[in-house]
């Protein structure tokens, strides 16, 4: 009777707490069940769970956060759980507060990088900015052909940036969704190679479709083929 209480399923409250910002639009997802929540403008939601199910809090502007249900969660039916504000977040109010600190000084754009203000950049995505075309572009005097031309190589160059992002994006979401014991234990990567397979796998198109749309299953099976091909090229380097 007692192993039958702690495997119930029940759908329990929580709310987030102890952030320094708004705990509204948190998302959680049931690592075990794929559930999914959002929390509401109080930061409160509801998810159905049981003893040992691990829950994932992630937000745009708030560090990600995993924790593991526990019998008395379940029967008390409430949970709290605290988040705080990811580091970007804390820069860009930094930046606003003291103008002499730049998003080049902390590091967010590399040094000597061009920055645009939104008009500029406008112009910057049909090719190379010059002040003095901002002024002729509101004259009306100003040929379109060479802004045209520039387009497509423009285009390349963004779908390049959003690639490098997608790439960044996959690595954070395959850390929330798989502790390093799954990579050590289910695939048998060495922990030293643990980095290196994740950047291996955001390099698959396939692998990035399933995170974005956080399709476990799916990524497991993808993960399990490309673990022994990965293993292969690790095997083949040590020879």
């Amino acid at each position: 009777m007692g192993f039958g209480q702690t495997s119930e399923v029940k759908e329990i409250q929580g709310q987030i707490v102890g952030q320094s910002a708004s705990g509204e639009g948190v998302n959680i997802i049931n690592n075990n069940t794929q559930y999914t929540a959002v929390t509401d403008v109080n930061g409160i939601f509801s998810i159905a769970v049981k003893e040992g199910d691990v829950l994932v809090f992630s937000a745009v502007n708030l560090e990600p956060v995993r924790y593991r249900i526990t019998a008395e969660d379940v029967k008390s039916n409430s949970l709290k759980i605290k988040m705080t504000a990811n580091e970007i977040e804390l820069k860009e109010v930094i930046v606003n507060e003291n103008a002499d600190i730049t998003t080049e000084k902390l590091g967010i754009v590399p040094k000597g990088q061009k920055t645009y203000t939104p008009a500029e950049r406008k112009l910057a995505t049909a090719g190379d900015f010059k002040p003095k075309m901002l002024l002729t572009l509101l004259g009306g005097s100003m040929p379109l052909d060479p802004l045209i031309n520039k387009i497509n190589g423009r285009t390349k160059k963004l779908k390049k940036d959003l690639k490098v992002e997608n790439k960044e994006n996959g690595i954070t979401q395959l850390g929330i969704l798989f502790e390093d014991t799954y990579f050590l234990e289910t695939l048998k990567i060495p922990s030293e190679h643990i980095m290196g397979f994740k950047f291996y796998v955001v390099e698959n198109e396939q692998a990035i479709l399933f995170l974005k749309e956080k399709k476990r299953m799916e990524l497991e099976y993808l993960l399990n083929d490309l673990c022994l091909k990965y293993n292969e090229i690790v095997a083949s380097e040590n020879k």
